[in-house]
């Protein structure tokens, strides 16, 4: 069985560098981003899950989200918003994403979505 795709957009290298060394550790092949990709690119990937940061540096992550759920290519692939804003549920609903997580969060939080979406169960967190 393959590894599963996961896709992190987000412009703060520590998250980025945090969020792939735990989700390699649990498995999963990781591609990483800190600048604005377009749908293409992404689509080229062929990721399992996409996670988006929703602020970056120039950039709105939500339009990003609605571009990859408006392009055929790329609709079937589950998008999570991550972010501190506070009213992120409603933000995450308004582009299409399929979920979202809140800023901070727990690496158990992460790796339990990150199962939910690629619908990979996993090991059992600890």
């Amino acid at each position: 069985m393959r590894a599963k795709k996961i896709f992190i957009l987000d412009d703060d290298r520590d998250i980025l560098d945090s969020m792939k060394m735990v989700l390699e550790f649990k498995g999963y092949q990781v591609h990483t981003s800190a600048c604005a990709e377009n749908v293409n690119s992404i689509s080229e990937a062929n990721p399992d899950l996409v996670l988006i940061d929703l602020w970056m540096s120039g950039v709105d992550g939500s339009d990003i989200c609605r571009q990859l759920k408006n392009n055929t290519r790329t609709r079937h692939i589950p998008v999570v918003i991550i972010s501190a804003n506070t009213n992120i549920k409603e933000l995450s609903e308004n582009c299409n994403a399929d979920g979202y997580i809140s800023k901070p969060f727990e690496i158990d939080e992460l790796i339990s979505k990150v199962r939910h979406y690629t619908g990979d169960p996993g090991r059992r967190l600890h």
